[in-house]
């Protein structure tokens, strides 16, 4: 033990101190990278780690039955990216009803081809499918709550070892049984209240409260919802987003969401459920799910060795509010530089190796949907006139062409000039007869309120 650990067994390259490999005729120790948050983030990037034998990989979960309040929507695209089975899909949406605050219907899923759809799926079976996946591939479980982070002075220019304090949660125990780990490595993927980034001084960031309640209804009510989801927009729904019913296995999630005035979330999810009407009548609420989404970035998503992936990392999109593909996505990114950074074990990664590699990288690839779902929030979510124009123009073959593509396969699509010009004036049009037959937004204040952050 002793001649793995002697100074000679450690190399200088630039400010950091690395592991010199180690003989395999001397005991050597492995690094340990912790992953904490058992969701599509933290399950994602476990199964990379997992499978590089020379790490050691922790796998911190608090609730391994937890079931996340979302709307659950994945792009087709997920499905074969990350290897998952039809089984954890509960519906295949090919109908989509866009339904603005005067009443107008359009259908936003007539481009889809038939072998096209949005997977609709229970967090509960989709988060516990891909973390038992991380599992099997050799990812030590911990079934505990992290509790705090001792994060060393020196550990950007070190390979001082980072504690992990947690309460493991074991049978018998109800608190769960305090206990410590060192690490070398941290991946958090613990949520929008992430304890991982309250730990590294990530910054703070303005949220959304999503509020949805699943609720049965009769088998002939259910048959409308077989592949169909809706969409509507409205100041009685959301302020600045919108509600929505979406198909489940065997009832459906009804649910809204709002930034700019969270206390009133109960009454526009009172009104999501006036909207809907006759289609959800007589159902019973089987359950009734909350939860913070991130609004933007992170300040920080890297602190030393220490990493942040998911909606701890702030990657949920504007307009549309999808966060689980980003999730899957920037967890597998992040442990997949890592480990090359690592070279076999052989070293740890600093903090600019990884802005350079996994950062850079993310931006690069999703920067202008976040960038555009901004925009497009901004113009068409910010009142009743913008929103009658968005639902109109969302007729458009060419809006719903786009539309689908850029969200089934994740990619902001190179489109045809002509068209774009052509749907510039109808966007112009569209927003001068919108204000003119809308009703207007209701006013609210919330002033101490709005300026929450976490």
């Amino acid at each position: 033990m002793a001649g793995a650990f002697s100074p000679s067994s450690f190399v200088e390259t630039g400010s950091v101190l690395h592991r010199a490999p180690v003989s395999t005729s001397t005991l050597s120790m492995k690094y340990k990278v912790a992953v904490i948050g058992g969701g599509p983030s933290g399950s994602c990037a476990a199964e990379i780690f997992a499978q590089d034998k020379s790490i050691d990989t922790v796998f911190f979960e608090r609730k391994l039955d937890n079931a996340k309040p979302c709307g659950g929507a994945i792009p087709l695209c997920m499905v074969g990216e990350f290897n998952l089975p039809e089984t954890v899909v509960d519906r295949k949406v090919r109908k989509m009803n866009l339904i603005s605050p005067s009443g107008v219907e359009v259908n936003i899923g007539e481009t889809l081809q038939s072998d096209e759809y949005i997977g609709m799926c229970r967090r509960e079976v989709l988060d516990k499918y891909i973390r038992d996946r991380a599992i099997d591939y050799g990812a030590e479980i911990v079934n505990g709550l992290v509790s705090s982070i001792d994060i060393p002075d020196d550990h950007k220019t070190s390979e001082s070892q980072y504690t992990v304090n947690y309460l493991e949660f074991q049978e018998g125990s109800r608190s769960g049984v305090p206990k410590s780990m060192n690490v070398d490595v941290i991946v958090g993927g613990d949520g929008a209240n992430s304890r991982v980034a309250k730990a590294m001084d990530a910054g703070q960031y303005n949220f959304a409260i999503a509020f949805q309640e699943r609720i049965k209804i009769s088998d002939e009510k259910m048959q409308f919802y077989e592949e169909m989801a809706e969409m509507y927009v409205g100041d009685d729904v959301s302020p600045d987003f919108y509600g929505w019913v979406f198909p489940k296995y065997d009832h459906v999630g009804v649910g809204t969401g709002t930034v700019v005035n969270r206390p009133a979330i109960k009454q526009y999810q009172k009104a999501i459920r006036e909207r809907a009407g006759d289609k959800i009548s007589g159902g019973k609420i089987i359950k009734v799910e909350a939860h913070p989404i991130p609004e933007h970035y992170r300040p920080r998503r890297v602190q030393g060795r220490i990493a942040l992936v998911g909606d701890a990392a702030g990657y949920v999109t504007k307009c549309s509010g999808e966060g689980i593909y980003f999730a899957a996505k920037s967890g597998r990114m992040a442990a997949e530089e890592i480990v090359k950074l690592m070279k076999n074990g052989s070293r740890l990664p600093t903090q600019d190796e990884i802005e350079q590699t996994y950062i850079k990288k993310y931006d690069g690839l999703y920067g202008p949907t976040y960038f555009v779902l901004d925009a497009l929030q901004k113009v068409f979510y910010s009142s009743n006139g913008a929103r009658e124009a968005f639902v109109e123009l969302c007729n458009s073959k060419y809006v719903q062409q786009v539309t689908f593509d850029s969200y089934l396969y994740k990619r902001v699509q190179g489109n045809n000039p002509l068209d774009d010009i052509k749907l510039l004036g109808e966007t112009i049009g569209c927003l001068i007869k919108g204000y003119s037959i809308a009703k207007p937004d209701v006013e609210f204040s919330n002033p101490i309120e709005s300026q929450k952050r976490i």
